[in-house]
């Protein structure tokens, strides 16, 4: 009967999801959520400012080994594949940029913050990475009230993002809805 009962309980083992996942690559670092199937923190150093690799034909990918959010977590909403280390920040060879194009490095984000003031501040950080380095720390929100998709992904209630330029700090918080505001300084809390 013991035996059985171990039989029994190791699959069970393996379909444990973790709740942090440390994941580190040449161009971003993340924690990631198995539970969530959604990144907790990503940070990386602006790389590229003025790159101009060319992302045609790049789609996400999963990554072998961690459960991640997928394409289905993304069809007919308003959920966009929200990268954390922007592509555009990391576009000096196609390889570095394909590196962002893992669901790793993928929130579910409103369409309209992510193609709007947060993209602006995106354009932002490459500007002052220009001239100094900029280094940048993402920090999603979830609590109790995050929504889950019925396709298992749970939507983060906003982000917390940091902006360090040598030894400058900016951060700003956006709720994950769409912005009230077209100035990202306007999410600036100090």
């Amino acid at each position: 009967m013991r035996f059985i009962l171990v039989l029994f309980l190791f699959p069970l083992s393996l379909l444990a999801q973790r709740d942090s996942v440390y994941v580190k690559t040449d161009v971003y670092e993340a924690v990631y959520s198995e539970v969530l199937q959604q990144p907790k923190r990503v940070w990386y150093t602006v790389q590229c400012p003025t790159g101009t690799a060319p992302r045609t034909g790049m789609d996400f990918y999963t990554v072998p080994g961690i459960i991640t959010s997928d394409n289905n977590d993304y069809v007919n909403n308003v959920w966009d594949k929200g990268h954390c280390a922007p592509a555009a920040d990391f576009n000096c060879t196609k390889e570095m940029l394909f590196k962002t194009f893992s669901y790793v490095n993928c929130v579910l984000q409103h369409e309209r913050l992510n193609r709007g003031v947060w993209r602006i501040l995106e354009m932002h950080e490459r500007e002052l990475a220009k001239t100094a380095t900029v280094k940048v720390e993402i920090r999603m929100v979830y609590s109790p009230r995050s929504q889950k998709l019925p396709s298992g992904a749970t939507i983060p209630d906003g982000f917390y993002k940091t902006i360090w330029i040598g030894t400058k700090k900016e951060l700003y918080y956006f709720p994950n809805i769409v912005p009230t505001q077209s100035d990202y300084t306007k999410y600036l809390l100090k």
